[in-house]
């Protein structure tokens, strides 16, 4: 399942579930500003940055992708044709 790692107030984060959301693709939503271990782990895997939103498919992670990007993730991820 796709983590994505966002904060309500985040415009891209709104967008980017909505995305996924038009594509009926499943995905958990942990919000940063809830949750003090994401942050952490937000800032590891983007070196030291609290960069959002972040996604984690099939443990690879892809960072604040414009829309256009992250269609060609979800097609090389296979979650879209």
């Amino acid at each position: 399942m796709i983590k994505v790692y966002g904060a309500d107030w985040c415009s891209d984060c709104i967008v980017l579930k909505q995305v996924l959301r038009e594509y009926k693709i499943e995905y958990k939503y942990i919000d940063i500003s809830k949750d003090k271990e994401a942050i952490k782990f937000i800032e590891n895997i983007n070196n030291g940055k609290r960069i959002i939103p972040t996604l984690i498919i099939n443990d690879k992670s892809y960072t604040n992708p414009n829309i256009n990007n992250l269609l060609a993730i979800l097609r090389n991820e296979k979650y879209i044709t």
